[in-house]
């Protein structure tokens, strides 16, 4: 997993205004639990987001075996795929979504462009 500073990092240069965002790095089954629950979706996902006071105080929860399996099937380095589901749930968090494809494409270049400054590439190229 990446060091405490590494995942600040990536979560400020996508919200740098934020007041208090958490990460939490949760096991499987508490993954699956919060996805069920909150999403309806029976199964442990990548990354979650819960905004409580939407700029102010919020919540990411990444799932590292989740994380380390999508990077291995996808050939991507562990570091950059958490990099991008970080950035991807801070922008969850201020309000971006990837629903209708005008709006996953304009999410997806601000990824690209953060990801390109700590030098990872494109994560939506094969």
């Amino acid at each position: 997993m990446p060091a405490a500073v590494r995942l600040t990092r990536w979560v400020r240069a996508a919200a740098p205004d934020a007041e208090q965002i958490t990460v939490r790095l949760v096991t499987q089954a508490e993954g699956r639990g919060l996805n069920l629950a909150y999403r309806g979706k029976d199964y442990a996902t990548n990354v979650l987001t819960f905004a409580y006071e939407p700029g102010r105080s919020c919540d990411i929860v990444l799932c590292p075996a989740v994380i380390a399996r999508e990077a291995r099937a996808q050939g991507k380095s562990l570091d950059a795929h958490y990099a991008h589901l970080a950035i991807h749930g801070v922008l969850h968090l201020r309000g971006h979504d990837h629903e209708r494809p005008a709006d996953a494409v304009r999410m997806e270049r601000i990824e690209i462009a953060l990801l390109k400054r700590f030098g990872y590439a494109d994560p939506y190229r094969a």
